[in-house]
């Protein structure tokens, strides 16, 4: 029995720090990500991947050295005969000119290493990005359950009022109806609130890299910190600090690179060698050698591709249209950085006229707030216009939570567009 005890606690107990939740600042939930985030992950595989490729560029330098053996046995050619004859060479090579085809491509691979590294920073970015749009919505969804829990709560207090004025004959059955209805859709309305919760609650946990069972609890609050904006200013911190422009920046000098690499298929080529030969004793029909036979080569080469069937002309001409295809995008990219970042520009500004707007509104239902309470003390107001009072004062607060999350996210994304801090 009480094995049987211990293992329902044991159980309990599993099951609840299963469901433990965690708790999070929007800090700690772009550190988790930053190291977590499986796309960030990726990239650094892809940025290790572009650091190998580039030692493999290097290994064109230094000399290569072979060295071979071979055992051969021979019958049937030699009466009473079956012998064994034994080869090893050592090849050493050194590769003198190759039309500067090995620095070109050491150069190229460079830069696809530094490209590799500005797509990682590019995938931080909009990383962070999503990660403080999911924060915060998971941050403004559960002020939304919390206002509708109030809001269904205050409901079926009217409800309750109405149900009483209706037996003293001072109300219709047609009002309980509506009011019926009314509490419906409250309840609906506070039930789909909850659903949203969950969702956004799986969006973060997802860009965090988190598992399913670990309940997340955000930790912070809806602050407005106003900020001069210069738009010529973040414009030229765009052009400076944009991960984009910079991957394009170095594709263009990456596509210079390959056009001298095609052009170094039409140059000469010199290396230069030395083989070592050993070979066992010779066979003869008069008999073995009396001595092994080695003996060493040097030898100083040069080809010079003649024709090629016009193979080389046409990896140049490709090369070429590579390289006006980055340009073109680099310039393309620019137009579309402008355009993003003045459509970010406008929406934060209309982000923040919007707040200036809610501002108003919450003073407004304070002091309606304030009015009614003071009429609650002497007597003139009921409990339930207090009550009334301050759910819509709860309600304009929960607008303005609403237009400092709008601003929070439009500021997150113009920050975005400006290739902010990572």
């Amino acid at each position: 029995m009480k094995i049987i005890f211990l293992l329902f606690f044991l159980f309990l107990f599993s099951f609840y720090a299963l469901a433990e939740a965690i708790q999070l600042t929007i800090d700690e939930a772009i550190s988790i990500g930053l190291r977590e985030n499986k796309e960030i992950l990726l990239k650094y595989e892809d940025l290790k991947k572009a650091k190998y490729k580039l030692k493999e560029s290097y290994s064109a330098i230094f000399p290569s050295i072979t060295a071979t053996g071979v055992v051969s046995k021979t019958t049937n050619l030699y009466q009473d005969k079956e012998p064994t004859q034994t080869s090893s060479q050592i090849s050493l090579k050194q590769n003198l000119y190759k039309g500067g085809k090995i620095i070109n491509t050491i150069k190229y691979n460079q830069y696809g290493l530094d490209i590799a590294q500005t797509i990682l920073d590019k995938t931080k970015l909009e990383v962070i990005f999503n990660i403080k749009k999911a924060f915060y919505t998971l941050l403004l969804t559960g002020e939304f359950v919390n206002l509708n829990k109030a809001i269904y709560k205050n409901t079926k207090r009217h409800l309750l009022v109405i149900k009483k004025r209706f037996k003293h004959g001072e109300t219709s059955s047609s009002d309980i109806l509506k009011l019926e209805e009314s509490l419906a859709i409250v309840k609906e309305a506070y039930q789909v609130s909850i659903n949203q919760k969950k969702v956004a609650e799986a969006v973060l946990k997802n860009f965090l890299s988190l598992e399913d069972n670990v309940d997340i609890v955000a930790k912070g609050d809806f602050v407005y910190t106003p900020k001069e904006l210069i738009y010529e200013k973040a414009y030229l911190e765009a052009l400076n600090n944009r991960p984009e422009i910079k991957q394009y920046s170095l594709s263009i000098e990456a596509s210079k690179k390959l056009v001298d690499i095609a052009k170094a298929d039409a140059k000469p080529t010199i290396y230069a060698s030395w083989d070592y030969y050993v070979r066992s004793h010779n066979v003869s029909f008069g008999g073995l050698s009396k001595n092994w036979n080695d003996y060493s080569q040097i030898v100083l080469g040069i080809s010079w591709p003649i024709f090629d069937g016009w193979l080389t002309k046409a990896k140049i001409e490709e090369a070429l249209i590579d390289l006006k295809e980055a340009q073109i995008a680099k310039e393309k990219l620019i137009k579309d950085i402008e355009l993003e970042l003045k459509n970010a520009y406008l929406e934060l500004q209309n982000a923040i006229y919007n707040l200036e707007t809610i501002v108003s509104e919450v003073n407004k239902y304070k002091d309606i707030l304030k009015s009614i309470r003071q009429k609650y003390k002497v007597g003139i107001a009921s409990l339930l216009d207090l009550e009334d009072a301050y759910l819509s004062y709860k309600v304009s607060l929960f607008k303005r939570k609403q237009a400092i999350y709008d601003y929070i996210i439009q500021k997150a994304k113009f920050d975005k567009a400006t290739g902010g801090a990572i």
